[in-house]
């Protein structure tokens, strides 16, 4: 199976299914001499985890990182440092239970890979839907937790937050707020409205979608044009999160809608009057905050039933069984921030290793 890197200098290789025994990441590329805060590290895992209210499963994961290569302890000192080496990062699996998908073994459940990795590769982990499961974001988050250590030494920092859930959406803006409620959502009033219509949807059987924003600060010059655009590189590590169907910058879909007048990012001595480029132009970072928002799909795994077929193409009706979450969302917003981190930590290095 290829694919399963990302990166061209900080490279992240990531491995393991949802029902093995373990997952983990690769780190390839990691300057040397970093000094690593493992409880940061830990602490972005916890974010992610599953069992902890809200949308999320009742899998009871403690998601606890063990770094098995690529740091040294000098003597004198009270943390580990990056040794210039590759970064071996592992999380075992814990509370996997497997028996739940028994009878999934020959059955395609719908808007999940069941049926296109079984069509591409003639054999499939049934087990939770195995390297298609949500659970590799973990070795994901890992790495994004290093890459976010190296990019605090830049003065860069990337915060995510719920903007949309169920279709309810946030109308003010107070990012103090997104740590006093579930959802991450920078609207208190929003937030509430949100937890009862998981509420609702979830006494449905049913899931929901929504939309999460990325924001960070990034220094301007990164991105390498034609085809390595940073807004390309973005995409292509956001777009690879299996819940995410859909990226958008600044303005966005928006755009579409405005005149060139009206878009177009006025430049003053004082810097640009408007934003509607997300931080972008050309491929290349203009020093703007970078903005963007991901549109994610409601959890596939529904109590309800649904029409599919067998392996033997033969038609029938499954209700899908286990621990699922009514929405990736806010499980999903630490991924979002590592693949963004991952991003941004190569084109530095990038932007460096060219002498730039």
């Amino acid at each position: 199976m290829a694919g399963n890197t990302f990166g061209r200098v900080f490279r992240v290789t990531t491995w393991g299914e949802s029902h093995g025994t373990a997952i983990g990441a690769v780190i390839d590329g990691c300057p040397p001499g970093i000094a690593l805060d493992l409880e940061r590290i830990q602490g972005e895992m916890a974010r992610r985890r599953p069992g902890q209210g809200g949308a999320s499963s009742p899998r009871k994961e403690p998601d606890t990182i063990e770094i098995l290569s690529g740091v040294f302890t000098p003597a004198g000192e009270g943390g580990p440092r990056t040794t210039g080496t590759p970064i071996s990062l592992i999380v075992f699996n814990k509370d996997a239970h497997s028996t739940s998908y028994d009878d999934l073994r020959d059955v395609f459940r719908p808007g999940h890979g069941d049926f296109t990795y079984q069509a591409k590769y003639g054999i499939r982990d049934h087990r939770g839907g195995g390297r298609a499961s949500a659970r590799e974001t973990a070795a994901r988050v890992a790495a994004g937790a290093v890459a976010a250590q190296i990019l605090q030494h830049h003065g860069i920092e990337v915060v995510a937050c719920t903007i949309a859930l169920g279709g309810i959406r946030i109308s003010r803006r107070e990012m103090a707020a997104i740590h006093d409620n579930l959802y991450c959502c920078p609207d208190p009033e929003a937030a509430e409205r949100m937890d009862r219509r998981v509420r609702e949807v979830r006494g449905q059987g049913d899931t929901v979608g929504g939309i999460v924003e990325i924001r960070a600060n990034c220094p301007p010059g990164l991105g390498e044009p034609v085809f390595d655009k940073l807004e390309a590189d973005l995409a292509h590590g956001l777009m690879s999160i299996g819940a995410v169907k859909g990226v958008e910058f600044g303005a966005g879909f928006a755009a579409a809608d405005l005149l060139g007048s009206e878009n177009n990012d006025s430049i003053k001595t004082t810097g640009f009057a408007s934003n509607n480029a997300g931080g972008v132009l050309a491929g290349i970072s203009s020093g703007q905050e970078l903005v963007i928002r991901v549109a994610v799909k409601p959890i596939p795994s529904i109590a309800k039933a649904q029409a599919t077929i067998n392996r033997a193409g033969e038609a029938v009706t499954i209700k899908v069984g286990g621990r699922h979450d009514i929405s990736a969302i806010p499980r999903i917003i630490p991924v979002c921030e590592a693949m963004v981190r991952l991003t941004l930590i190569d084109h530095l290095l990038r932007q460096r290793c060219a002498g730039r």
